[in-house]
């Protein structure tokens, strides 16, 4: 049980049930086991499973009205064309999803894979025009760009069938993922955006110092992947005085995903706050070990809940029912047969 207000920003949901119970309550056991004060769930926009997700995710908003939730976009096909069916480009699907009551909007384009599917560029007019109407709502935008370096490495090609390695010449370098990515801020310099998982610039946080400096709505999250952890834990007294002075521009979140199992993210979040807000050592990612960063109250308060509630508001919006049934009557098609029985249930039940 954490006995300070937190807001874990950044969680998933890629099952229907496990030994615990179903989708719709995954996340109530963590959230009142740890004492959280709300949960933020991000879709994880793949080629077949936005529309799905989606659905599920506001369902689990107006189950459940502690929930915050970012909808993604569906492509419909890849890579990202110009010729998508009447009524469906992005844009328009934006509109649909903030009609039903999402609090913003999660992307994956940057991430190598899907990067690679997109068609290797970040700046496609279709991205261009989504990005201008989240930068022109001032809609919070979470993007996951990149990935760790070393997924690159020659000794990461061992991984592959994980999708973690990136070092067969078909997927654009890290630095030019890195390059599009600070185009899109080039472009569209007010936008509401947190780079998930601290942007990978674990070892070199200079490069967000930079962006900082010149985009004042720019975020990042503590999401894990380990190796930003273990970096931070090489470079304590920087990454400190770090932490303290771009308090206001760093959000907490796990990266949770059901159905992983309650005690996973119990461990999660117990270790992305106590290194946050004490200086407890602890075991951490991997073999590794962790040492808390002690913030000063003012500075942790910013990054367990305050800095996400700046930029996505007090309180979760509400699903409009009559929206959530429109989107669902016009996508349905693109559900899988398997997915369609699934979800059901859910839409008699809720709608």
């Amino acid at each position: 049980m954490i006995n300070e207000k937190i807001i874990d920003t950044h969680l998933h949901v890629e099952g229907w049930q496990d030994s615990e119970g179903t989708f719709i309550d995954c996340f109530e056991r963590y959230r009142e086991e740890m004492g959280l004060y709300a949960i933020n769930l991000c879709v994880v926009p793949t080629v077949q499973r936005n529309v799905c997700n989606n659905i599920m995710c506001a369902l689990y908003k107006l189950a459940h009205p502690r929930t915050y939730a970012h909808a993604g976009v569906d492509h419909i096909s890849w890579p990202i064309s110009e010729n998508m069916p009447e009524g469906m480009d992005l844009v328009t699907q934006y509109r649909e999803l903030m009609e039903i009551g999402f609090d913003g909007i999660k992307m994956l384009e940057g991430k190598p894979s899907h990067h690679k599917r997109n068609g290797g560029d970040l700046s496609t007019p279709p991205l261009a025009r989504l990005f201008a109407e989240i930068e022109k709502d001032g809609t919070h935008l979470l993007l996951h760009s990149n990935d760790p370096e070393e997924f690159w490495h020659e000794n990461m090609k061992s991984q592959v069938k994980e999708g973690w390695w990136y070092g067969d010449g078909t997927y654009a370098s890290h630095e030019e993922i890195y390059a599009q990515t600070e185009k899109v801020l080039e472009n569209h310099p007010n936008i509401k955006v947190t780079l998930a998982h601290f942007y990978f610039c674990g070892k070199r946080p200079e490069r967000l110092e930079a962006l900082f400096e010149k985009y004042p709505n720019l975020c990042v999250d503590i999401t894990q992947g380990g190796e930003m952890y273990h970096a931070f834990e090489a470079n304590q007294e920087y990454f400190k005085d770090f932490f303290i002075r771009y308090s206001d521009r760093i959000l907490l979140g796990t990266d949770s995903t059901y159905p992983w199992g309650t005690n996973v993210y119990n461990w999660l979040i117990d270790r992305t706050y106590r290194f946050v807000a004490t200086n407890d050592k602890m075991s951490g990612f991997g073999d590794k070990e962790l040492t808390g960063i002690n913030l000063p109250k003012n500075s942790r308060e910013n990054i367990l809940w305050r800095n996400f509630e700046r930029r996505v508001g007090a309180e979760p919006r509400l699903i409009n029912k009559g929206a959530l049934k429109a989107y669902y009557e016009k996508y349905k098609h693109l559900l899988t047969q398997d997915e369609a029985e699934q979800i059901k249930p859910y839409i008699e039940k809720f709608l």
